[in-house]
């Protein structure tokens, strides 16, 4: 009997061994499935497959499944409905920032600062200011900061030099002293061949972030629309970016048609600066002609605004939701994803800065940056940029400006201070 017994407690305590260890490790022939959603552009497609198999070889009890978005009307409608049906991915890396309130009050997402290993993870990835801009509401932290974009202003320099501007305009009246000279009939027919610049006639919420929104972060010193939750953009410095860019439309130094069924409007160069983001270098080396001669610099500002100029940083962040069975190696895998070399991969593959402090001290990216001086520029500038804001109803607010912006900028239907205030307004009423 006491051998019994004694067999019987050890086969017990074995049993609560069993029971302590930890369920997401597998054991033996036991393979782990993580379901990985990733853009569905060819080139973090390819970005993707690189680093699942990547990962395969170092965990390969561990599966990947990757799978980029499926297809919708846009990808956030996607997630939205993927959450409503309990379907989401365990990973999700290309959710926009301002989205990720809205998925923390749904109770969807997994909270990143309760793992043990995060602050040791944020402090070797973000600089101080990065870090205050992925908590949440409440305090936590449910998202990744992976990639930024920073939105600066392409110049042809050719265009620009042979209307006497030597240097790219750093200021508002610069930009409009240029606009006046470029911006004319080139053949005499009495139409417009050449424009200044070109934004979206689109009432799009996200069009703005691309037109009024960089231009306001420039302009207001590094300010974006709510402080403390509450709206903060009825002020003078978006008054002044509405009013710059009603004059660039009343002036017909930008135009006022739909132009995107042309060809690259700023390679062909019937447009002599556009603000975009990094992804154009691959596509202006591209399709550009031998003489073709461009450069970026930061957007234009106000005169009295000192100090660098902030840009939108056009972020993409990583999040983990809570279906996950399986939460402690989906965070693995997400740090895995952002990770020094997959970095370096995001860069070598995709052309897409990573949100990495100090990536250009680094000797890891130096040969990347050597032979990409442009992309030097944007890092750069990546010190210098804001994202949106943590709000549950950020795009009805962007929708808000995006029709004052319609009614002032297109049409000068509105002043400039009418259309913020009457935007201000509807903004408020959104968060009551």
């Amino acid at each position: 009997m006491k051998m019994v017994r004694f067999i019987s407690q050890i086969m017990f305590c074995f049993w609560l061994l069993l029971l302590s260890c930890d369920r997401n490790s597998p054991n033996g022939n036991e393979k782990i499935v993580i379901t990985y959603w990733s853009a569905n552009n060819q080139y973090e497609i390819n970005l993707a497959e690189y680093l699942v198999s990547e990962w395969e070889k170092l965990y390969p009890n561990v599966h990947i499944k990757h799978q980029p978005i499926p297809e919708g009307r846009s990808s956030e409608e996607v997630v939205l409905a993927a959450v409503v049906g309990k379907t989401t991915p365990d990973v999700y890396s290309n959710m926009w920032p301002g989205d990720v309130e809205l998925y923390v009050r749904a109770n969807a997402l997994i909270r990143l600062d309760e793992f043990g290993d995060y602050r040791a993870f944020a402090d070797a990835r973000y600089s101080n200011d990065v870090e205050k801009q992925v908590q949440s509401k409440n305090g936590g932290v449910y998202q990744i900061l992976w990639k930024t974009n920073p939105i600066m202003m392409a110049y042809n320099k050719k265009i620009l030099r042979e209307a006497g501007f030597f240097e790219p305009p750093q200021t508002y009246d610069e930009y409009l002293r240029a606009a006046a000279k470029i911006s004319q009939d080139l053949d005499g027919d009495g139409y417009l061949d050449r424009w200044m610049g070109i934004t979206q006639i689109m009432v799009t919420w996200w069009q703005r972030f691309f037109d009024f929104y960089t231009l306001y972060i420039a302009a207001s010193g590094g300010n974006t629309l709510l402080t403390d939750g509450k709206i903060d953009f009825n002020n003078k410095a978006a008054v002044e970016v509405f009013r710059f860019l009603q004059t660039l439309f009343t002036h017909g130094y930008f135009p006022k048609e739909q132009m995107d069924a042309r060809a690259d409007v700023f390679i062909h160069s019937v447009v002599a600066t556009r603000f975009t983001g990094p992804w154009s270098i691959t596509q202006i080396e591209k399709f550009r002609s031998p003489d073709f001669e461009y450069d970026y610099a930061p957007v234009p500002r106000p005169a009295d605004v000192s100090g660098p100029t902030f840009t939108y940083g056009d972020y993409k962040s990583i999040v983990l939701f809570k279906t996950s069975k399986h939460p402690d190696w989906a965070w693995k895998f997400a740090q895995f994803l952002v990770s020094r070399r997959a970095d370096l991969k995001l860069l070598e593959i995709a052309d897409q800065l990573p949100l990495r402090k100090n990536i250009l001290e680094d000797s890891l990216f130096a040969p990347y940056f050597k032979n990409h001086p442009r992309m030097v520029t944007f890092a750069r500038q990546a010190k210098f940029v804001r994202g949106a804001d943590s709000s549950p109803v950020l795009r009805e607010i962007f929708d808000a400006i995006s029709r004052e912006f319609e009614a002032a900028v297109f049409y000068g239907k509105k002043s400039a201070e009418q259309a913020i205030e009457d935007a201000a307004r509807r903004a408020e009423l959104l968060l009551e």
